[in-house]
């Protein structure tokens, strides 16, 4: 029977899975899952065109029993997982690579619970609920923040006492296993470029950018925070550091409100009064929501702009995540601010979301490339327990 890997990719309010038989040195995708919760729990999982969906239970809560009816499902009859690995959103200073999740790994993640207060808690309740159902298998744990940590220390700081930065105050950035997973495959389909100056937008309900070199993160739109850089479904994205003085003093009074009214009110949903939701926004001909779009293309072009100065010019440009893969709109709006660049699409392969969809005559390739951060998190695992001889 196959060694089976198995990744846990646990968002805020999602949870992704992926099942990947372990081959010589490599990994290769059984089938994929996705729990999702509002007052009822449903599964949707499967490969290929051979997708099931049904409710599991009416608990919301991530528990031992729901890890193992996930697994039933998902693994072939029978078999147990050999390794199971997870995302990690926040590595801070201590993770630079993945690793195996013993209780001194644990430990320490939950010391950086206060760097990602959404995030943290809920991949810990699943990697507790695994440990109780499958208490024999090593489990792995794959951060975020690792790719980022070949970035200088100008792209680092924040203008602040040097002692805050030495505590841990500083651009971190965010979404690496995506950009490690787009950069593997843009250098297996075009090496040249993937190995040159390209700039990739991860462009879902959050959304970063990401300046690389050689598949290297040099810069990255995000920093402390989830909450940096480019406007989001919910999340506003840079902001003056007196908007927030201000509202403390004059609207919440209190940072958990606060905390709550910039994750989950601003962005495109604050913006359009509609839906922080593109596949919305892009239906709806209100001047509102066509100026949260406008926005948001806007913000990414500036944001592409700025990484061109880290990376001393851009190669090639990458679309990916939800929005980056599915909608040529949004990457039409950016493009037109690019014009500037030379960057020019192609009509009808940006229309049918194509992998190459730079026009003949642009000055900058530009591509789609969907992520696979499944794949990276079954890949790392696979190298740490092969590292530990488990």
């Amino acid at each position: 029977m196959n060694r089976i890997a198995v990744t846990f990719n646990s968002g805020s309010s999602s949870l992704k899975i992926g099942a990947f038989s372990i081959g010589a040195g490599d990994t290769q995708l059984l089938a994929r899952g996705a729990v999702t919760t509002d007052g009822q729990t449903r599964f949707r999982y499967g490969a290929g065109e051979a997708i099931h969906e049904i409710n599991l239970s009416t608990a919301t809560e991530i528990d031992p029993a729901l890890i193992a009816d996930i697994l039933s499902r998902l693994l072939p009859q029978g078999s147990q997982p050999a390794v199971i690995g997870h995302r990690i959103v926040h590595g801070g200073l201590r993770f630079t690579g993945p690793a195996l999740l013993d209780s001194d790994t644990q430990a320490l993640i939950e010391e950086l619970v206060p760097l990602a207060p959404l995030h943290i808690p809920a991949a810990l309740k699943v990697i507790r609920a695994v440990r109780m159902t499958c208490p024999e298998v090593p489990q792995t744990a794959s951060f975020d923040t690792a790719f980022h940590t070949s970035q200088s220390s100008l792209a680092t700081r924040l203008a602040i006492p040097r002692a805050m930065h030495e505590a841990g105050i500083r651009r971190y950035g965010f979404h690496g296993i995506s950009y490690k997973s787009v950069s593997g495959k843009l250098k297996k389909f075009a090496p040249d470029l993937g190995s040159g100056r390209v700039v990739c937008a991860h462009l879902g309900s959050g959304a970063s950018l990401c300046g690389m070199v050689d598949g290297v993160s040099i810069d990255t739109s995000m920093g402390f925070s989830a909450l940096d850089g480019i406007p989001m479904a919910t999340r506003p994205g840079s902001i003056d550091a007196g908007v927030l003085i201000h509202l403390l003093r004059n609207e919440f009074h209190d940072t958990d409100k606060l905390e709550d009214f910039l994750y989950h009110k601003c962005g495109l949903l604050g913006v359009s009064g509609v839906s922080g939701d593109v596949r919305v926004l892009v239906e709806d001909f209100h001047p509102a929501a066509r100026e949260a779009l406008d926005l948001f293309c806007y913000r990414i072009a500036g944001e592409i702009g700025r990484l061109a100065v880290s990376l001393g010019g851009v190669d090639a440009i990458v679309f990916t995540a939800g929005i980056g893969e599915n909608q040529p709109e949004v990457r039409k709006g950016v493009a037109h601010h690019l014009a500037w660049m030379g960057l020019a699409l192609g009509e009808t392969a940006n229309k049918s979301n194509a992998t190459i969809i730079s026009g003949r005559d642009s000055a900058i390739a530009a591509f789609v490339i969907p992520t696979d951060e499944e794949q990276v998190i079954a890949d790392e695992a696979l190298a740490i327990v092969s590292r530990h001889r488990l």
